[in-house]
């Protein structure tokens, strides 16, 4: 097993190992946009040449990093939770709780996917039905309102699956063993 595949959870599987690696695509994509950034910032104040397309490039590469990092944090088991109780118990009690969670957490993750498809629909289709992407309406004009919300709409389907991965390792997991993934 490489390096790279030993962070995601045991449990998310080989999605979650494949979201785990994919983490730092998007990494690289801070990066980019602090590049852009910096050059941005020698353009407009050494040759008083900005260009029209650095900020809401920027803007998009985080904004992707962000919407990514939420499944990122699915597939290594590190989302929020409350462990006030979830300290307090045993292996089986946990065992039944990170379930329970995997599964509430997945009808959410259907719902907002519910939810979004119905925003990437109006931001890629006019109301009459032709294929025309929503832009961000600035003097570039990029259309990354509508990817921004495609790639949405993208990460809480495989959300959902993530989650339903879990939730089904957990069931599969013995019953008496605390998870190598409890924090």
């Amino acid at each position: 097993m490489s390096e790279l595949s030993k962070r995601a959870a045991p449990e998310a599987g080989r999605l979650g190992r494949i979201i785990d690696r994919g983490g730092y695509v998007f990494a690289a994509g801070i990066v980019l946009a602090a590049c852009i950034l910096l050059l941005e910032v020698f353009l407009r104040y050494v040759f008083n040449s900005p260009t029209l397309w650095a900020h809401e490039t920027t803007t998009f590469l985080c904004g992707l990093a962000f919407l990514y990092g939420g499944l990122f944090s699915v597939s290594r088991n590190s989302h929020i939770r409350v462990v006030l109780i979830y300290d307090a118990i045993g292996p089986r009690a946990k065992r039944w709780l990170n379930v329970a969670i995997s599964i509430l957490s997945l009808i959410a993750s259907g719902f907002f996917a519910f939810a979004c498809w119905i925003m990437v629909t109006k931001s890629y289709w006019t109301p009459a039905g032709a294929f025309r992407m929503e832009t961000s309406g600035s003097a570039w004009n990029p259309p990354t309102p509508a990817l921004v919300k495609g790639f949405l709409f993208l990460i809480l389907i495989a959300m959902a699956i993530q989650f339903l991965i879990l939730a089904i390792n957990y069931l599969r997991a013995p019953a008496d063993r605390a998870l190598e993934t409890d924090a």
